[in-house]
């Protein structure tokens, strides 16, 4: 099979090089100006929301859905282009899009958070719908991947740098902040050490489904079910050799596990596990407890729920009847300990 690295992306995943080298430019100009304006004024003054989980279970809807409430800040796909520079980023989209700031129609803007519950392999559309915030952890952390860090890659992340970032995206919406928190979820003792009012929100699917899902993002993002897609945990080198149904079904088992395991070394406070079925049945529900756990971290969150009632559980066979018989079948497989020592 081919390897975890040497796979090409279909076109429409490829980065523009356009775009890459713009972000540069204002990076260059931006960067110095924020860390001069901001000396002195940053601390983390709220929570920090931290969504994890295997890849295709439920951690896009999760953070579109955060985002919807408006009770949090987020890293937008505006702000992403900000990374080195998120509090002007925030700054120029409160100038844009917040009615606070408005002077008359002179910048009309259809208003909203732009967080339709739709997205492409965690891909979302709209200005204001939330971004995977990629290149923003990755100034900061030596991993380009979701993978588990080395002690000695864990000494090399620039924890004060990361820390200013959030702070300062906290202090220009004065709210906690939400993001994905996938490329370094087998660090989160390391996470929990570097921001200690964090809460881990954990999601889980099905495992047939959530297979069912990895495998065809494979086909999307690939156009082949042999490349390896996305995260790489802890014991991942053992299913490289295995067919990729067997593989995504241990990805997906091992990350659950690892995270799991690491949920017993976290404060109560600061971990919540989010099934994904339960959550589009009652997302009520889980505003609640999140609600809750916060409370928990010194902070109280506007306990009144004004979103979705429930969303559709995306649970439903989409493959040949032969593909999801096999998908089925190393879920087994890897459920009942025959493949994977760590099972």
């Amino acid at each position: 099979m081919a390897s975890a690295d040497s796979c090409k992306r279909r076109d429409r995943f490829q980065r523009n090089p356009k775009l890459e080298e713009l972000l540069t430019e204002l990076r260059t100009i931006l960067e110095p100006a924020e860390q001069a304006f901001l000396v002195g004024k940053l601390e983390l003054k709220y929570p920090v929301m931290l969504v994890i989980g295997a890849p295709r279970s439920g951690t896009t809807i999760l953070m579109q859905w955060l985002a919807s409430t408006g009770l949090i800040a987020y890293p937008s796909n505006l702000l992403s282009r900000f990374f080195a520079s998120p509090y002007v980023g925030a700054r120029i989209q409160q100038l844009l899009t917040d009615p606070n700031f408005r002077f008359g129609n002179e910048l009309a803007f259809a208003g909203g958070t732009d967080a339709e519950f739709a997205s492409t392999l965690g891909k979302t559309e709209g200005l204001l719908a939330p971004n995977e915030f990629w290149y923003f952890w990755r100034r900061f952390i030596p991993n380009e991947q979701p993978e588990q860090l080395s002690p000695e890659e864990e000494a090399s992340i620039d924890v004060d740098g990361f820390r200013r970032g959030i702070a300062a995206i906290q202090l220009a919406f004065d709210k906690p902040f939400a993001t994905k928190g996938i490329i370094l979820q087998y660090n989160l003792s390391k996470l929990q050490e570097i921001l200690p009012r964090c809460l881990f929100l954990h999601t889980k699917r099905d495992g047939v489904f959530n297979a069912q899902s990895l495998v065809e993002a494979r086909r999307t993002y690939y156009g082949d079910i042999e490349a390896w897609y996305s995260a790489r945990p802890p014991g991942y080198e053992e299913l490289l050799e295995r067919d990729p149904y067997v593989q995504v079904a241990g990805q997906i088992h091992l990350t659950n596990e690892s995270i799991r395991q690491q949920f017993d070394d976290c404060d109560d406070a600061n971990k919540l596990t989010v099934a994904y079925e339960e959550f589009c049945a009652n997302p009520t529900r889980v505003f609640s407890q999140i609600v809750e756990k916060l409370a928990g971290l010194d902070y109280q969150l506007e306990n009144q729920y004004r979103g979705p009632s429930h969303f559709e559980a995306k649970n439903t066979p989409r493959v040949s009847d032969e593909e999801f018989e096999r998908i089925k079948a190393a879920w087994g497989m890897i459920r009942s300990g025959t493949v994977l020592k760590q099972a």
